[in-house]
């Protein structure tokens, strides 16, 4: 049983932030298909609040939609402390407030472990697993979850930063017409970040709006009649733009999980395409032609 109807995400010029909701219903399914567990559920957290919204394996709608404050029950513990608990005899535990027996007892759970999914100090989200009889359920289940909690809050970390980029992006490109060479520099800092996040192991509509959005930095600074047929591959313009910040061959390659080796080939490759012959002259006609900021 699950609950989908969420409200989509704000459009932020046209770009569609994805449901953290979906990430987190992901990753409870694969808790469940890694670990055997019977029933998982879960929910996002707003203004300190639990909201229980998806679920797999329960057998009532109990639990649908509840609503858990701070310290209220196992999952407001896990939320407030922001690390894992768990029960082993649900009705008899006296390590929870018991505010929801009527729905999890409904459920018929018994055992439940909760965890966290904590992102820069806050907890997101919490994720359960239960079984319907007593005792613990193993270090099999604790490991599963204990690694989708961290995968899920990577995913998040992401998702918060690009949106973090992106207001800071619209800030200091307010006045596109003269900008002051100090937003024209967090522009290009901004521009590699999210270069470097795009080729890292996230998800592929998030590494997609990750490149949007680098590119929407280069045009924003290209001049007014710049054309050309010249054209960087992807992890050419993550090379050139780690090169533009003033990194070495060895720090992009360290910056964008490459070997030096593969930096070097793809700064040749770059040095064809738009005619020169050093690092320094590869950035200023990158620059020139609208293929960086």
């Amino acid at each position: 049983m699950s609950t989908d109807e969420m409200p989509r995400p704000r459009t932020r010029d046209g770009v569609l932030r994805p449901r953290d909701g979906d990430a987190l219903r992901a990753e409870l399914r694969h808790i469940a298909d890694a670990s055997g567990v019977p029933v998982v559920f879960g929910g996002e957290v707003d203004s300190h609040t639990l909201c229980l919204s998806h679920f797999h394996g329960t057998r009532t709608r109990g639990l649908d939609g509840l609503v858990i404050p701070s310290r209220s029950g196992l999952g407001g513990r896990v939320l407030d402390q922001r690390r894992p608990a768990a029960v082993s005899d649900y009705r008899a535990s006296m390590y929870i407030t018991h505010d929801y027996d009527q729905p999890v007892l409904g459920e018929g759970l018994q055992s439940i472990l909760a965890v966290p999914v904590v992102v820069a100090g806050a907890s997101r989200a919490v994720m359960y697993a239960a079984i319907r009889e007593r005792g613990p359920m193993g270090d099999r289940v604790a490991d599963s979850m204990i690694r989708a909690s961290k995968r899920l809050a990577q995913e998040i970390a992401v998702r918060d930063e690009v949106d973090r980029r992106l207001r800071l992006m619209d800030s200091v490109s307010a006045h596109p017409a003269a900008p002051s060479t100090s937003a024209t520099e967090t522009l290009r800092e901004i521009h590699a970040e999210l270069r470097t996040l795009s080729g890292s192991d996230i998800d592929e509509t998030v590494a997609a709006r990750l490149v949007e959005l680098s590119d929407r930095i280069a045009g924003s600074l290209r001049g007014p009649d710049v054309e050309s047929d010249v054209t960087l591959s992807a992890r050419e313009t993550d090379v050139l733009a780690q090169i533009a910040l003033g990194c070495t061959n060895a720090e992009a390659a360290a910056r964008l999980s490459l070997k030096p080796e593969t930096v070097k080939s793809y700064l040749r490759s770059i040095m064809s395409k738009t005619g020169t012959r050093t690092r320094h002259e590869s950035v200023v006609a990158a620059r020139r032609l609208g293929l960086l900021p």
